[in-house]
């Protein structure tokens, strides 16, 4: 889809019958701008190979053993097809016991530890409502592919890339911890500590207060006229207290008067209608002859110099589309067979700071690019806590752009680099003169990504905000809870790491498209945008569609049949589709009489906590986790264990999957992380450096820009650059 949306002729094949989710409300979104063609890969492969040898890109899904035996490995088809990219997404990783398993997000979040993080009021896992981990998936995997047609250029030759679900779960929830330790617990449903968490107001409805830095809240404070000190042992508590003695308007209107991040917490339905989505057009509407008037969410990210659109659903392709795209082009000249990762030789400047900012240029640095952080004297507000897994592969720089010798030494790398990006307050980077106008100026060619909460237009464009601020303004806090219940804060930081993935994707589609036209361009993405893109499907909306999922209290799962259940040692998932996995199931669990009292077709929709439920529950309860998992999928439904991330960590699946990476940290001693989100060509990509120190690299990033010796000291001197 986001190849498609920005260009890019996507011709979608699916088997005989269709796509499986063809009846998902989302599949209206996520195949949009595509055409659609019908190919039986075990008999009509001649068709096929017609098809792979015009293409740039192909995109394989399958499980390894599927792949295997078609021949769709990017082995088997290199030597036919040799400026081919090959992309994979399997949704379990490439090797191992649970490769197999199909792709399910419920599975997903369980096996890799996600679904232990997320905070509950029951010592139990927590099931997403949000598909936050495929979401993550696809946005890597476009990431990849525009890196490695960057890199194929002209008469390079393709690349076998392969970004798994385990790739989405190492970009969006793995935490880095130290070896040995078992990390971090899970949070909390409401948030953290009381200067970032939700609170209830006097009329019942709900607020998220962002104040994650101590100025924030200490404005916070001078708003609730509690600056003398509330409780020392329960800030918290003497907060709450005080929000409800008045409505929600009352306390939105003084926290806004004092500049204080807060966010009223909606519904998915409200943000689609809100300013913010509409003044940034971040909604789309097509008029389908099948659907009628069809409203999705929008192209979540905007290069002003090459703009995205969304100009159709879905159709089924005419011989002109096939003709079109298996037309013939110029023959390459001496192909180039390229090794490493795929934005070796590119430059970034990162202005990027806390987690979106930041941690999209480090994806950038994961595939390949040289990053370059630049900080401040008051260096990154967000040094500590989770800088370090934000920050990874990086140079860091301390350089001073308040003043004019500053901003000239920025201004002269600028020239030689490809990109920066920033995620200031809207308004800030023009105020440091470093807006794209300026950068264009010395270089006509660099690509300037800004990031920032609520996009460039509308009445909140200059607002503060934060993660928990969109969580709760985007409807997932409220869908996560359920309609009547409390509002659950994600422990993922869901908003800022979608948006730092999609900052990168951002950036490599503004590099590609200079390879085309030349020239660099400004873009800009926002937390909005992917508080919107990563529960598209839910956001789809026409007449007549089905209701969408909603949560509840300690959410377990969105049926009898797709939820997690509780054994004598931990916890599995249960995951079945169909008639015959729902057989395997009662029969396994030794209760074949379930086939008689519930048929198929009603026991795929039974609730999660009604009658079907509390039998499987009241079977499985007795039995062994690992053993009852295993039997489930031998007997072909699909289950695995519900892990915490230190089990996780001592899984021998996720290490032969190259998910986890073990390296040694100057501070922390060895410390186990995400090892990166890409493979290239069965190469895991991985990080060479941690985290820099403030100001690290100043004399040496400067003198390989070309910075005299007798410069860079008196640059030193006069503390225009400096080290932490």
């Amino acid at each position: 889809m986001l190849l498609a949306d920005f260009g890019a002729q996507v011709l979608k094949v699916e088997p005989p019958g269709g796509d499986r989710a063809r009846s998902d409300p989302g599949y209206l979104m996520w195949n949009r701008n595509k055409v659609r063609t019908t190919l039986d890969l075990e008999t009509e492969r001649a068709r096929l190979d017609e098809l792979l040898a015009a293409a740039d890109v192909a995109v394989f899904d399958h499980t390894p053993k599927t792949l295997e035996r078609l021949g769709l490995r990017a082995e088997d088809l290199a030597e036919r097809f040799p400026r081919l990219i090959h992309l994979w997404t399997p949704g379990f990783g490439t090797t191992g016991p649970w490769s197999e398993l199909p792709t399910h997000h419920g599975l997903l979040t369980g096996l890799t530890g996600a679904a232990w993080r997320q905070g509950s009021y029951a010592d139990q896992p927590v099931w997403y409502v949000a598909q936050i981990i495929h979401h993550a998936q696809g946005v890597l995997a476009a990431s990849a592919v525009g890196a490695a047609l960057i890199q194929r250029g002209a008469n390079g030759a393709g690349r076998a890339v392969t970004v798994s679900g385990l790739h989405g779960m190492a970009q969006t929830a793995c935490p880095i911890t130290m070896a040995g330790s078992p990390g971090r617990g899970p949070g909390k449903p409401l948030g953290g500590g009381a200067s970032y968490r939700l609170y209830q107001c006097g009329d019942g409805k709900w607020f998220f207060m962002g104040t994650l830095f101590a100025h924030f809240f200490q404005r916070a404070l001078e708003a609730l006229e509690l600056e003398d000190g509330p409780d020392r042992l329960d800030v918290a508590a003497a907060i709450q207290r005080k929000l409800m003695t008045q409505p929600r308007a009352y306390w939105v209107e003084r926290f806004r008067a004092h500049d204080v991040p807060i966010g009223t917490v909606e519904s998915r339905g409200d943000l689609m209608a809100s300013e913010v989505i509409r003044a940034n057009d971040l909604a789309a509407t097509v008029d389908d002859p099948e659907y009628g008037q069809v409203e999705m969410v929008g192209v979540p990210a905007r290069l002003y110099g090459t703009p995205g659109a969304v100009r159709h659903l879905i159709r089924d392709a005419a011989d002109a589309d096939i003709g079109a795209f298996t037309a013939p082009r110029p023959e390459p000249g001496v192909l180039e067979v390229h090794e490493g990762p795929p934005l070796a030789g590119i430059k970034v400047l990162d202005l990027g700071s806390v987690i979106a900012g930041a941690y999209a240029t480090a994806i950038l640095a994961n595939l390949g690019a040289d990053v370059v952080k630049i900080e401040g004297m008051e260096g990154d507000p967000f040094r500590g806590g989770g800088f370090v897994n934000y920050n990874r592969g990086k140079r860091g720089l301390g350089l001073d752009l308040k003043v004019d010798e500053g901003r000239e030494a920025f201004f002269d790398m600028a020239r030689q680099a490809d990109a920066v990006l920033d995620n200031y307050r809207l308004g800030v980077r023009r105020r440091l003169g470093v807006d794209y106008a300026a950068l264009a100026e010395v270089n006509p060619r660099i690509v300037s990504c800004s990031i920032n909460t609520y996009g460039t237009k509308g009445s909140d464009a200059h607002q503060p905000g934060f993660d928990g601020v969109m969580q709760a303004r985007s409807g997932l806090m409220q869908s996560q809870g359920g309609e009547g219940n409390e509002p659950v804060y994600h422990s993922v930081a869901i908003n800022d790491v979608a948006t730092a993935a999609m900052g990168a994707f951002t950036v490599i589609a503004g590099l590609h498209a200079r390879t085309l036209t030349g020239a660099g361009q400004d873009t800009e993405t926002s937390l909005a945008a992917q508080g919107a893109l990563y529960q598209s499907g839910d956001l789809v909306s026409y007449a007549g569609r089905p209701a969408p999922h909603d949560g509840c209290r300690d959410c377990l799962g969105f049926g009898a049949l797709e939820r997690y259940y509780q054994c004598t040692d931990g916890w599995l998932t249960l995951v079945c589709r169909d008639a015959a996995e729902y057989t395997a199931v009662a029969r396994t669990l030794g209760h074949p009489e379930w086939l008689a009292r519930w048929d198929a077709e009603t026991a795929l929709a039974e609730p999660r906590d009604g009658a079907l439920a509390g039998e499987i529950a009241e079977a499985i309860k007795g039995r062994k986790r690992d053993e009852t998992a295993a039997a489930l999928l031998a007997a072909g439904a699909p289950s695995a264990p519900v892990l915490g991330s230190f089990e996780a960590q001592h899984t021998e699946y996720f290490w032969e999957n190259s998910y986890y990476h073990l390296r040694n940290h100057p501070e922390m001693g060895q410390v186990i992380t995400g090892r990166g989100f890409a493979n290239f060509d069965g190469m895991p990509l991985s990080y060479d450096r941690m985290e820099p120190e403030l100001g690290e690299d100043s004399a040496e990033v400067l003198s390989e820009y070309g910075f005299p010796h007798e410069r860079i000291v008196e640059l030193a001197r006069n503390r225009v650059i400096f080290r932490g």
